[in-house]
């Protein structure tokens, strides 16, 4: 049959020029619309109006132009069906073989700080989506664009046949449902923000490729990297990658992971990650200082490790973590010193994160949880202690600088896997127990591995403690104080425990279960 009529509207002009030139250089006729067809006419490629081909003008603001039979029975008639063809050639009508549309730009609208409601609305397409849709159904006979990147494939079957192959052309439909369903997920995540529906009975999300991974958590597992359409700065996302191998599945989750917890801190913060959990959290006045604590705090499992800072990395900084093999280095930014000496690295994954803001500035979105034949939805935990909240407990209270310690536990043991504990001490951690199966266990192992560093410094857990066997284990390790939420029907126990050995205990009301 061949291409011999396109049907051509775009919002994104790139490209579309020179494309629609080639196209009437093979002697296809073109129809289009508005500023499409304007732009055409311009540049000196033959073009037919819309309004030539309904025999009705565009009206309402251009809101109705291609909503009309003559365009969508061209799109939709089946073309070996003899009964559509009498059809067609009775009313007069013509077909229409290749249509080339993208839609209005909802997702940039909605991006503007300024925009208002009337705006985003405005910016739903109507006619384009339908116009793709109708294409894109009867592949077996029309080919549709939606995509810039496929005009070079689509000419070239064209020049080389007179039209596209069956196998292209059900690629390019599958391509443009894709884009139409991320498109109508876009506009129904805005409305239900709007309407104050979070968690609506049909939750519908949509993501952008980034990048195809050489493989996921293990080498017989397939992957790649997506992206929230809108997502903020200071996100993985968004970062810039400036050196090093490509991110793996198994980097972007710890780096992820790391990230988080150094959102958590306004003053010069470093941690470090393996296999998403903290090995070594340090603070200080600077964020040479605030490494060297992170680095002291585990010096054996940072090896390998992601670390993240929320300062620019200076060379004095960048000296001591050349020092060391590292996967990825995460920060707000890199001074041209510290980057000529991390870069003598040849595989070290350097990424410029940009601002991450104020801890207290930290939103809320959905953590989006794959099970078997569904998923669960919960928003994330940004929850911030202010020290009001905290409940003293114990004979003792604690001491400002006990008090300090605890914050500063607290806003690590939230990041990790439960069972959790945290040992602090001098604004870094001494032992990090996660993952365990018993709340006993996870203190176990933080205490081993704090040694003598568990004498005199603080305890976070995550949830409460179901027993008061805990508490025995850190008074004879030499911990000083607790915070955990409280909230067992055995806090009383653990009260009792913690007054015989002096400990001062806070509750804050609030659990930090992670899995």
């Amino acid at each position: 049959m061949g291409i011999k009529r396109a049907l051509v509207s775009v919002s994104d002009k790139k490209g579309i020029v020179d494309f629609c030139r080639e196209l009437s250089a093979l002697g296809v006729e073109i129809i289009s619309t508005g500023g499409t067809k304007s732009l055409l006419a311009k540049e000196g490629v033959p073009v037919i109006g819309i309004s030539d081909v309904t025999g009705f003008p565009e009206i309402l603001d251009g809101r109705v132009k291609t909503l009309h039979p003559a365009v969508h029975s061209g799109l939709l008639a089946i073309r070996d069906s003899a009964e559509h063809q009498q059809q067609m050639k009775d009313l007069g009508l013509g077909y229409i073989d290749l249509v080339v549309v993208n839609l209005y730009p909802f997702q940039e609208t909605i991006a503007k700080p300024d925009v208002t409601y009337e705006d985003a609305i405005e910016n739903i397409d109507i006619g384009g989506p339908t116009m793709l849709r109708s294409a894109a159904k009867n592949h077996a006979f029309v080919t549709v664009v939606v995509d810039s990147g496929d005009y070079g494939t689509v000419i070239e079957q064209i020049r080389e046949q007179g039209d596209t192959t069956l196998d292209t052309r059900k690629q390019l439909a599958a391509k443009v449902f894709r884009h139409t369903g991320a498109y109508d997920a876009l506009i129904a995540d805005y409305l239900s923000n709007v309407t104050g529906e979070p968690l609506p009975e049909r939750f519908t999300v949509t993501y952008e490729k980034i990048q195809d991974l050489r493989y996921g958590e293990n080498p017989h597992q397939k992957a790649a990297f997506y992206r929230k359409p809108l997502a903020p700065s200071g996100t993985l996302t968004t970062a810039e990658q400036l050196h090093g191998k490509e991110l793996s599945y198994n980097n972007i989750n710890d780096a992820n992971a790391a990230l988080q917890i150094v959102k958590e801190f306004d003053e010069p913060a470093v941690v470090a990650v393996k296999h998403m959990n903290p090995c070594g959290v340090g603070v200080g006045e600077s964020i040479l200082e605030a490494y060297e604590k992170a680095y002291s705090a585990d010096p054996t499992s940072i090896f390998g490790g992601i670390v993240a800072a929320n300062r620019i990395i200076d060379s004095d900084t960048a000296k001591l973590l050349s020092e060391i093999f590292l996967e990825i280095i995460l920060a707000p930014g890199f001074t041209e010193e510290a980057l000529d000496i991390l870069t003598k690295k040849k595989n070290i994954r350097l990424l410029q994160m940009g601002e991450f803001g104020s801890s207290r500035e930290r939103k809320s979105s959905f953590v989006v949880t794959s099970i078997d034949g569904g998923m669960v939805v919960q928003e994330s935990d940004v929850h911030a202690l202010d020290e009001a909240d905290l409940k003293v407990v114990t004979d003792r209270q604690p001491t400002p600088e006990e008090l300090k310690q605890l914050l500063f536990g607290w806003k690590v043991v939230k990041h990790v896997k439960s069972n959790a504990i945290v040992l602090a001490a001098d604004n870094m951690t001494v032992g990090v127990g996660a993952g365990q199966m018993n709340r006993v266990g996870a203190a176990k192992i933080a205490i081993e591995q704090a040694g003598e560093k568990a004498k005199g410094a603080v305890l976070a857990s995550d949830a409460f403690f179901p027993m008061g066997d805990t508490l025995e284990l850190a008074a004879k390790a030499g911990i000083t104080a607790v915070i955990q939420p409280g909230g067992s029907i055995k806090d009383e126990e653990s009260i009792k425990v913690a007054n015989e050995y002096g400990i001062a205990m806070v509750f804050t009301g609030v659990r930090h279960f992670k899995h």
